[in-house]
This record gives structure tokens, sequence and C-alpha cells, in this order.
């Protein structure tokens, strides 16, 4: 039973990271597009968590963590690239 609902889970994770890939493709501005790049994120990192449940392992945790530290860094600097223009500064 359990196993079921993880697959069913799994299932839904995939239709919305599709759904949201339509709309990171699509999107009318900058900004939805970056949201839309995060909310892959997060439901990518979901789905992995789910993955290790299912296989039941510990090997994708670490997976988990570089996924997540790298969807945040790419929304610092997709909003700092949307909010100045430039995401590194140089100052000469």
């Amino acid at each position: 039973m359990i196993e079921t609902m993880l697959l069913l889970s799994l299932i839904l994770f995939g239709i919305a990271i599709l759904i949201t890939f339509t709309r990171m493709i699509i999107g009318p501005t900058l900004p939805d597009r970056v949201i839309a790049m995060d909310v892959i994120g997060v439901n990518l990192i979901s789905a992995i968590a789910i993955v290790s449940i299912l296989f039941q392992t510990k090997a994708f945790l670490e997976v988990i963590l570089i996924l997540g530290i790298l969807a945040f860094i790419s929304t610092i600097s997709f909003s700092k690239f949307i909010e100045r223009g430039v995401i590194i500064e140089r100052r000469r």
C-alpha cells in the first residue's frame, strides 16, 4: 500500500515538473521563469527523496543536499541579474 502511494506521488511530481517546465519555456517574463526554475528544483528534490525511500537507501541524500544548494544559488543569481543587470559587479 505504501509503495503504491509513493509511486503515485512520484508520478504526480513528474507531471508537476513537466507542467512547470512548460511555464519555464513559455513564461511571459523573466521572473516567472526564475520562479518556475525554483519550483522545478523543489519538486525534483521531493521526487529524489521518494526514490530514496523506495530504494531504502541513504545514498541519494547527498544528491538532495547538493541539488538544494545549487537551486538556491541559481535563484539568488537570477534575482540579482533581474534587479541589477549583472551578477558580479567589478568596481575598478
